[in-house]
């Protein structure tokens, strides 16, 4: 045992105690990354977690002395990481960026936001802590603060953290043992060496009393805490409970004073008696590879009763289906323009459903579990209601690929029609309603849609008074309830006034019914996100518009992505999704030769929601969020002092990267993103010219300003001349100078 320990000293050099630092580190802000459970994805825990590691084994083996050759090493290895596990897709690029490396390099960050981001703030959160905790003052400061971290966690999150608590601690007491063992050697070069003459001495003790603390530590039970926090002792002295989780830290029991009852979101069962509130569930539910945005249809729903939907006891057709056969529609859009859209789905939940989700309405199967397989007998379509029927309760297909022919909304076209099916039967069943809806309801109705000149007039009319009328509230305060109605819709419209996509879209649907416009629930999910959508662009450096105009994909739908619409049908065109709730937007294809406007969400409503956008999120997502900033901020305050020439340079090779044309139309759509946060909100049926024009009245002192802006706009987007480089940097200088005077 003798010279393998010296051996093994000599290998490392007199830099083994860093060596061993790196690695310490790197199990201590391992177990920290725990308090994003559920926030995290996958994909950030496997490029997070690599990075870390590899630090280490690049420490452990390479020649101390060659820092900058390690640093760059464990560089390169978080880059090939996010490469590795973020679903990088290489872009080509076109004849005229060939060979631009600005553009290479903007089109790669685009693909990699935002995992690239999480490798390279590790690798430098481990580098910098490695460098910094080498003295025991400097190691208790950085195991107390995680300890700190994990405790305050623990106690007022449902994250069970109290393993990173005992993991921490346990290598807090190694890192002790090892820097009193560096400390004998450089002060007492001597005694170092006679005990490396018995290592098995001082070993075998400490790894005992280490080895006993961890097995105690991890095996003893839940108690409730003796001695209280001050938090605790001023709510209790209030009167007020403070919620302590113990045990089974999920679970709620339904005795408790805190208990509020609330469901999770997700994808509904049973929908025959709605209302009441939910908690949000994160966790992801399926990824959808798209070739379009959109929303993904499950079910529809044709009979209110008052209090929620029911299915209709009408026999419905349902005709089995063959891979890439056409899926035929009980009435085909006759006079809509299509486009199709393709769609990889990988379920990520063991549930099982009634139905497949896609983009509505699905016109093709191409494959279900393997391209080659053939399909399952279990499945059958619904041609009436575009529904792909899963008729079984186990073995739920973990992926499938399908085509959707997506009706092109053409606003002129559905004006010059009616809402009106074909057939007199089933155009009867989608106006049914019970006795229960109030007489108040149809006038409020009547009401909205009176400057309704069309059915699709009127529809939208209903639809933008909703979303604008009625705020969002995942839990709704059903004390507002006089019980004077027991009608769902009478309620949230006259009493409630406030609901989440369940309240929105059934009281369109029952007011639309009233007005003998042929309307049905539907459900299934909103978009979810793409990476870039979830965690926002970095300090706004790239624009998602400009990159990426259809929103073409992959995207990560959560349960809390769970969402409820409204399908109106119109004859020649076919059921027209609308979208109701306060915060959505539906992703409708634009006809050729037209702007795409894409969905846009609310900077107080999150896009990744369970019904609707998210007002809140839970305490266990805040404290997350506090985690982040606590060991991010170090980080940023390297960069802080530096972020002027940061900023100019990464704009300099992003505005290199552009036409002049190109970068005028970037630079206005920033502009026009400044105005809506700013209240210059620019109506669905006014032109950009319109908009400016309205704006001006209120700001006089920038009539000629935004006249430029105007002016220089439309000659890059339309006119045929280029722009110059000379005339595109006075038109940047001119928007950020609006931005600056708007603020």
């Amino acid at each position: 045992m003798r010279k393998p320990a010296k051996a093994i000293l000599h290998y490392f050099g007199s830099h083994w105690y860093e060596r061993f630092v790196s690695l310490f580190v790197a199990a201590v802000v391992m177990s920290c990354l725990a308090i994003f459970e559920d926030y995290w994805w996958p994909e950030s825990y496997a490029i997070a977690y690599g990075t870390l590691i590899w630090a280490f084994i690049i420490d452990l083996f390479l020649p101390y002395r060659l820092r900058f050759v390690r640093w760059t090493l464990q560089f390169l290895a978080a880059v090939i990481l996010s490469f590795r596990h973020a679903r990088m897709e290489w872009e080509v690029a076109p004849p005229e960026q060939a060979g631009d490396v600005g553009w290479w390099l903007q089109q790669t960050l685009a693909g990699l936001h935002p995992f690239i981001w999480f490798g390279i703030l590790l690798w430098f959160i481990h580098l910098l802590f490695s460098l910094w905790t080498v003295t025991r003052i400097r190691m208790f400061g950085f195991i107390g603060a995680s300890i700190l971290l994990l405790t305050v966690a623990d106690s007022f999150t449902p994250i069970w953290l109290w393993d990173n608590v005992a993991i921490v601690v346990f290598v807090g007491l190694i890192w002790l043992v090892l820097d009193h063992l560096h400390n004998l050697e450089r002060k007492h070069p001597d005694s170092w060496s006679h005990l490396l003459e018995y290592p098995v001495r001082v070993i075998t003790p400490a790894a005992v009393v280490l080895a006993v603390f961890l097995v105690i530590a991890l095996n003893v039970p839940s108690i409730a805490p003796l001695l209280q926090d001050p938090y605790t002792i001023w709510k209790n002295a209030k009167g007020e409970e403070v919620r302590v989780f113990l045990g089974e830290k999920a679970m709620v029991d339904d005795s408790e004073p805190f208990s509020s009852g609330n469901a999770s979101s997700g994808y509904s069962r049973n929908d025959e008696e709605l209302g009441g509130g939910f908690d949000y569930d994160f966790s992801p539910m399926m990824t959808v590879q798209t070739s379009q945005k959109s929303y993904w249809r499950g079910e529809d729903k044709t009979v209110y009763n008052g209090k929620g939907w029911d299915d209709s006891d009408v026999p419905v057709e349902m005709t089995r289906v063959a891979k890439e056969q056409e899926l035929a529609l009980t009435f085909e859009p006759s006079l809509a323009e299509v486009t199709n859209v393709s769609q990889i789905v990988t379920i990520e939940r063991d549930d099982v459903f009634p139905v497949l989700f896609g983009a509505a309405p699905i016109s093709k199967i191409n494959w279900i579990g393997e391209p080659e397989a053939a399909l399952p007998r279990r499945l059958s379509w619904l041609p009436e209601s575009a529904e792909l029927r899963w008729n079984g309760e186990e073995e739920y297909p973990k992926t499938y690929s399908i085509t959707s022919s997506v009706v092109v909304l053409d606003e002129e076209g559905l004006r010059g029609t009616e809402a009106r099916l074909p057939d007199a039967r089933l155009n009867q069943m989608y106006l049914q309603l019970p006795d229960t809806v109030t007489e108040r309801v149809r006038s409020l109705a009547a009401e909205i849609t009176a400057a309704g000149a069309t059915d699709y007039d009127k529809a939208k009319l209903l639809e933008q008074y909703l979303k604008n009328t009625y705020a969002y509230n995942n839990k709704p305060d059903l004390s507002k309830l006089s019980g004077e109605s027991g009608d769902f819709v009478d309620q949230f419209l006259f009493e409630l006034l406030e609901g989440y996509c369940d309240y929105f879209s059934t009281s369109m649907a029952v007011m639309a019914r009233t007005l003998d416009l042929p309307a049905r629930w539907v459900k299934g999910f909103s978009p979810g996100a793409l990476p870039a959508d979830y965690y926002g662009p970095p300090s706004g450096m790239l624009d998602e518009e400009d990159l990426n105009p259809t929103g073409a994909g992959m995207y990560t739908v959560r349960n809390s992505d769970a969402h409820s619409w409204v399908e109106i049908y119109f004859d020649g065109y076919g059921w027209i999704p609308f979208e109701p709730t306060s915060g959505f937007r539906f992703p409708y294809v634009a006809p050729e030769g037209e702007e795409l406007v894409l969905p846009e969400t609310d900077t107080d409503l999150p896009e990744t929601t369970p019904d609707a956008a998210e007002t809140s999120k839970s305490s266990n997502g805040a404290w997350a969020w506090i985690g982040l900033s606590a060991i991010a901020i170090v980080a940023a305050a390297a960069a802080f002092l530096g972020r002027r020439q940061v900023l100019q340079t990464w704009r300099s090779l992003r505005n290199r990267s552009y036409t002049a044309n190109e970068l005028i139309v970037m630079e206005t759509n920033r502009l026009l993103r400044m105005c809506r946060k700013r209240g210059l909100q620019r109506a669905e049926h006014e032109t950009l010219r319109e908009a400016v024009s309205r704006w001006t009245e209120s700001q006089k002192r920038l009539k000629e300003d935004f006249r430029y802006v105007l002016d220089r706009f439309e000659q890059a987007k339309y006119g045929a001349a280029p722009a110059s480089r000379e005339e595109a940097d006075r038109f940047v200088s001119k928007v950020r100078y609006l931005i600056g005077e708007l603020k």
